[in-house]
């Protein structure tokens, strides 16, 4: 191998098996994606976690997310534990360029932001789903940007920039899009063709389909389609085609009840319409064309599986679950072991275990066969009672191994010298009193309904360096209220400002397709305090109210933490 091989890969969010055209749903055209099926490998069974942040551990490290701290998908249960080696650490390690174009969701306080990961190169947003798609509010490897255009767009016009960038050498490149997540918002050239749309194929229980978001959600899809063949065709332009593995997939199942191919469950389940991804690896001279892997594999094999056929080294990482596939994919031959798939609900209770041939546990319980039963319809536990009590013990065993006996959110890092500034966000922060989010999904929110001078705001942090740090809070304050006075405190050291000024922005509401249960984005202001001194080590820093001026304190958005001398 002359030179190592590039890696595409492209990660959707919420899209279920059927949001697709090659997998036989007639609602909708994905050309560019059903082609990277027929030029690749399909795999016809492979498996992801019930939701966002878990997969998302598993691809990065390939270990079962369990294992890596992750328990959920907020409020600090996202974050991966910082002794994780992840699949960017290893290929940067191994010569790579390293970039990540998208939602990240493991962890936004400097090291678990992306660019303490191993990724070079970060623009995107780091916490589960996103306020706004059209040029929204984003970040570029830690400092805050106004995006351009339909956000799926934007990442992909930035990673065909990285991919330009890094032509002459091996590039590994992430792009995890956000996308059918909500909000429903599509651009008019994509929507215009699904409003008023009635669908052809529907979810098995009909009567539970939202048709508004269903269609919202077609547009959305045809987009990513659109856009991960501007990706195929810009490494084509760059002459990388036969050198790069280019590969697709999503995180969980659909998030919503629409056609997923008659499997029961979805996004959140442990069944297996909410865990089965649609999965495309596609490497000319390599992967013959119309590759069919009918062995089960999951997001846990991309790690050693990348690293086997890019002849990247492993060293550092910790035991991986996954394996490598690389024999199937490249039709190598020889024996293939007989494996179970596990998934586990965040909730770390309901868990399921998939074999080549059978299913068990889950939400719906039982035995079924996988390739017969995808809806698990026959129930196959009464006739097979000893194979389903082989599996439930097997399960049972995996769980007792992976699930962690305390569970407990990390404190947020404070203050590393490569990354000075900290943004401790809305969504992260222990709020008191009548405070709370404007919606009951934390991410990518921000305070209201600070009304009583005695609530408050604390955040757990963690020091990395002594030092003075400069504090400013991202606020809003409605004429009128404007003369609160406020203070930052942590340590026995304190900072207090006064809101001089009122900054009340209209939200962005006008692009809703459908209407939405999570919090709208607006512009915030900065208020700088002044500077305060913080000792290494673990601490509670909390925001409280001085004085009121008006009816509400202010809306906060988060708190910045910049060091500025050590």
């Amino acid at each position: 191998m002359s030179r190592k091989p590039n890696v595409v890969l492209v990660l959707t969010d919420d899209q279920g098996w059927g949001d697709l055209s090659c997998s036989g749903n007639t609602n909708l055209e994905t050309p560019n994606i059903d082609k990277l099926a027929t030029d690749g490998a399909v795999m016809d069974r492979f498996y992801v976690q019930p939701l966002c942040a878990p997969t998302r551990a598993e691809i990065l490290t390939g270990r079962y997310y369990a294992r890596t701290g992750v328990h959920g998908v907020t409020t600090r249960a996202e974050c991966m534990n910082l002794d994780e080696k992840t699949i960017a650490d290893v290929f940067k390690e191994g010569g790579y360029a390293t970039g990540c174009f998208g939602k990240w969701h493991s962890g936004s306080a400097y090291p678990y932001h992306p660019n303490g990961r191993g990724f070079d190169e970060f623009y995107g947003f780091c916490c589960g789903h996103w306020s706004h798609y059209f040029d929204s509010t984003l970040e570029h490897n830690g400092e805050e940007t106004r995006g351009d255009g339909y956000i799926i767009d934007d990442f992909t016009d930035k990673a065909m920039a990285f991919m330009e960038e890094h032509r002459d050498e091996p590039f590994f490149c992430f792009v995890p899009f956000n996308t059918p997540h909500s909000p429903f918002q599509a651009p008019e050239r994509w929507y215009e063709k699904f409003a008023g749309y009635e669908t052809g194929m529907k979810h098995r229980d009909p009567e539970k389909e939202d048709l508004p978001a269903i269609r919202c959600v077609l547009a959305m899809c045809e987009n990513i389609d659109w856009n991960v063949g501007r990706l195929v065709d810009k490494v084509e332009d760059l002459g990388l085609t036969d050198d790069t593995i280019f590969i697709y997939l999503s995180d969980n199942g659909p998030n919503g009840d629409r056609w997923n191919g008659d499997m029961l469950g979805k996004k959140g389940s442990a069944d297996e319409g909410g865990v089965r991804s649609p999965c495309f690896i596609k490497w000319p001279l390599h992967i013959p064309e119309q590759t069919v892997v009918k062995e089960i594999a999951g997001a846990i094999d991309f790690l050693p599986t990348l690293a086997d056929m890019c002849g990247v080294e492993l060293e550092g990482t910790k035991p991986l679950d996954g394996i490598s596939i690389r024999q199937l994919l490249l039709a190598e031959g020889g024996d293939w072991p007989e494996r179970p798939i596990f998934a586990l609900e965040s909730n770390m209770q309901i868990s399921s275990i998939r074999t080549q041939k059978y299913r068990a546990g889950g939400r719906a319980g039982g035995l079924y066969e996988l390739a017969a039963d995808p809806g698990q319809r026959n129930d196959l536990k009464p006739e097979r009672a000893e194979e389903h009590k082989r599996l439930m013990a097997q399960l049972d065993e995996w769980c007792g191994e992976v699930i962690p006996r305390d569970i407990a959110n990390p404190a947020l890092p404070v203050g590393y010298p490569e990354f000075p500034k900290t943004y401790l966000n809305a969504q992260d922060g222990l709020k008191e009193g009548d405070i709370k989010w404007p919606s009951i999904h934390p991410n990518a929110s921000y305070f209201v309904d600070w009304h009583n001078v005695e609530d408050g705001v604390e955040w757990e942090i963690d020091v990395n360096t002594a030092g003075e740090y400069e504090v400013t809070l991202m606020y809003t304050c409605a004429e009128g209220d404007e003369g609160s006075a406020l203070r930052v405190s942590c340590g026995g050291e304190s900072v207090e400002g006064v809101i001089e000024e009122p900054f009340d922005p209209p939200l962005r509401d006008g692009d809703d397709r459908v209407k939405r249960v999570v919090a709208y984005e607006k512009p915030f202001k900065p208020l700088t305090l002044g500077r305060i001194k913080l000792s290494a080590g673990e601490a509670r820093l909390r925001l409280e109210a001085v004085s009121k001026a008006g009816s509400e304190v202010c809306q906060l958005r988060s708190v910045r933490l910049e060091l500025v001398g050590a």
